[in-house]
């Protein structure tokens, strides 16, 4: 019996963890505020990395558990964004010449029905992401038009772009090993930070009764966050890498919107304000929070990759495959195509199984 088989027999702690994160929380009926049920002018695309969500949470790379209340997923930034990359953007149904459209390249290339072992890729542009160019061309074009695609703007002219992977495997149902691979497809050098956050959903605004979760930085010297919820318990994520690790509150920026003083200083879009802004005070110096992130910066040379671990458990040592945790993360990806074969019976499904999934990985290299 395969491993995935034995897995499915009993999916349903395996299927504690999952890709259950939003791709876009901002514009939708969820979401909707309004008085007259434009719910696509009510929480705009410009508004989300500063007013907390109530109903869900989106981000790219996203994983969480199956009730969304403590969500993981890659921020990044390329020093010429003007906002901090925390998730996709797109058109809404009035902007779109052919109505709502996502204008990024991402590919969710591999799972398993457990979700014990995941892959996502997205191709970040090193230029500045042309959000008003995209917005305004559309806007002129008509039905009749072919759609502004991000890759007709030119940025990602002589291949000047990030091929961003993240790996997922679960080494039990609880404990999640992570890999970020960057690769800098560009002729030169060139920056870029990735903020793997781990945050909780604001559950807690709305009834005064709930109980607040918490993350802070664990002790001792490696950078661990710790997050503790009422109904989850004790999680932590750690980070193989020495980093800085930042904490603010998942809560509205109420002053951005001229809805009146904050209640707390650290809100929700204190990350872009400290890595984007440079606003050394904007994220907590105290180390706690309902929303955290680890900050590495690296400059990737011309066709460099940078690697990132983490391991997301309730152990508070970590690492319990003894550190290797790319030897796991690999041994899982070569056995996937088995595993997925073994649990969708006759040769015709298999055969489709497997053609679908190295078609979307060829699909994906590139833009």
């Amino acid at each position: 019996m395969s491993k995935e088989r034995e897995r499915l027999s009993e999916p349903g702690p395996w299927r504690r963890w999952g890709p259950y994160l939003s791709e876009r929380q901002w514009g939708t009926v969820r979401e909707d505020r309004s008085r007259d049920g434009n719910a696509w002018e009510s929480f705009s695309h410009d508004e989300a990395r500063s007013r907390a969500y109530r109903w869900g949470e989106d981000g790219l790379a996203g994983l969480c558990d199956e009730r969304q209340l403590l969500c993981f997923a890659l921020a990044l930034w390329n020093e010429r964004d003007p906002i901090l990359k925390e998730r996709a953007f797109g058109l809404t149904n009035g902007q779109g010449n052919h109505g709502e459209d996502v204008k990024e390249y991402y590919f969710f290339l591999d799972s398993t029905p457990t979700h014990s072992w995941m892959r996502w890729l997205y191709k970040y542009p090193q230029a500045a992401y042309p959000y008003t160019e995209l917005v305004e061309e559309n806007g002129r074009r008509g039905p009749q038009d072919f759609e502004y695609e991000l890759v007709d703007t030119g940025v990602f002219a002589e291949n000047r772009y990030f091929d961003v992977a993240v790996d997922f495997a679960k080494a039990s149902p609880d404990d999640v090993l992570i890999r970020i691979a960057v690769t800098n497809n560009g002729p030169e050098a060139a920056p870029l930070h990735l903020l793997p956050t781990l945050w909780f959903r604001n559950t807690w605004t709305a009834h005064d009764e709930a109980e607040r979760p918490q993350l802070s930085r664990a002790g001792g010297t490696r950078p661990v966050i710790r997050a503790e919820h009422p109904s989850l318990g004790l999680r932590y994520l750690h980070v193989d890498t020495d980093c800085a690790l930042l904490f603010t509150e998942n809560e509205t920026n109420a002053e951005r919107f001229g809805e009146g003083a904050n209640p707390m200083p650290y809100v929700k879009d204190a990350f872009h304000e400290a890595v984007v802004v440079g606003r050394a005070d904007a994220a907590n110096p105290d180390s706690v929070g309902t929303k955290a992130a680890a900050h590495l910066h690296v400059i990737a040379g011309a066709g460099g990759e940078h690697q990132l671990r983490m391991e997301f458990a309730h152990d508070g040592g970590g690492h319990g495959k003894g550190g290797n945790v790319t030897l796991y993360l690999d041994g899982n990806s070569v056995g996937t195509s088995d595993d997925v074969a073994a649990a969708t019976p006759g040769r015709k499904r298999r055969l489709r199984r497997i053609g679908v999934r190295q078609g979307a990985q060829r699909a994906a290299t590139s833009p």
